[in-house]
């Protein structure tokens, strides 16, 4: 293996987590992810009073409360499984080919910062980066600001390294086969359930209508999977969950299709969430706990929750292909 300079680096990039499930952390979280004009595109002066008066002082502890549900021994399980997943990618690139290459992890709020992963890449010789959002589905409310982000960083920098940056991956049909791998192993160990429902994060309706391809890329994803595993239009459903504040959503909503459900005869449902990297608090408490008390509440019998990828092989091979196809020339 050689021990000259990198070919090149990866930068992972995912949302990001508090550093401790206690309310001041959770706070700081808070303000940095929705003081973003991406994520939250109100007008400063209706939104900033809004966020600083009354929504940074009455939902941090609420919130923290919830993260202290899903919070792991050894830490957030969102950073947890992150850590592995740059580990294991580290370790296969270095595998497939026959080089140390960096992969070091960024969060778009919280730690560690996008500048912190920028300089250990730099420190470590990579003067050519390929920045990966751990985002399979294109939206303006998140991969965009990894790009808005990394460009701001980078304009006080007198030699900016070479960058390349990946988009969305919704259809790779490596992406797909995971996905289907492990609903095919859930189904192995639990049994199948009469419909599959696949819960992808909302946005508001009115990013979709001004342009943010999201909505679509969601839809091409639970098709294909659906496709992929062979399921009939009755046996799977698409929805879309996460929704807050009075502006219209996307849908249907996750919460309001759990409940009707039984209604309609489904008393047992699988239930995952493509749109995740790794579990984090929006599946392992609102979709796994939330959900399924919505769910056995509304009269339905048996609910499973499927795991997201996380560090899964099939999920460091899909990243390790995305690597390898889209850094050709640098290796």
């Amino acid at each position: 293996m050689s021990n000259s300079a990198p070919s090149f680096g990866v930068l992972l990039v995912n949302l990001g987590t508090p550093d401790s499930p206690t309310a001041p952390d959770v706070k700081k979280f808070l303000k940095q992810f929705l003081s973003d004009p991406r994520v939250v595109d109100l007008s400063p002066w209706i939104w900033k009073p809004i966020l600083n008066g009354i929504i940074l002082n009455t939902r941090p502890a609420k919130v923290a409360k919830l993260y202290q549900s899903i919070w792991w021994d050894e830490g957030s399980p969102l950073m947890v499984i992150s850590q592995k997943q740059r580990d294991k990618l580290k370790a296969l690139l270095a595998q497939t080919l026959g080089q140390t290459i960096p992969v070091e992890l960024g969060m778009s709020y919280g730690n560690p910062s996008l500048q912190s992963g920028l300089d250990s890449l730099k420190a470590q010789g990579a003067d050519k980066i390929f920045v990966l959002p751990l985002y399979a589905q294109y939206s303006c409310s998140t991969v965009a600001p990894v790009y808005d982000a990394i460009a701001e960083l980078l304009k006080s920098e007198r030699d900016i390294p070479e960058l390349r940056f990946n988009k969305q991956y919704f259809d790779h049909p490596d992406y797909i086969k995971a996905l289907a791998e492990s609903v095919k192993n859930h189904w192995q160990a639990k049994g199948q359930a009469q419909v599959l429902l696949m819960s992808f994060h909302g946005v508001p309706l009115r990013y979709i209508t001004e342009g943010d391809p999201y909505q679509a890329q969601c839809q091409a994803t639970a098709e294909l999977l659906a496709a992929e595993l062979g399921l009939t239009e009755q046996q799977w459903r698409i929805c879309f969950q996460s929704q807050f504040g009075k502006e219209e959503w996307i849908g249907p909503a996750t919460d309001a299709l759990l409940e009707s459900l039984p209604k309609e005869g489904i008393k047992s449902v699988d239930i995952m969430c493509p749109a995740f990297s790794c579990d984090c608090l929006e599946t392992l408490e609102e979709i796994s706990q939330e959900g399924k008390e919505e769910f056995l509440e509304a009269g339905g019998e048996r609910y499973e929750f499927i795991d997201c990828l996380n560090d899964s092989e099939p999920h460091i091979g899909l990243l390790a292909k995305i690597v390898e196809q889209q850094t050709k020339g640098w290796n």
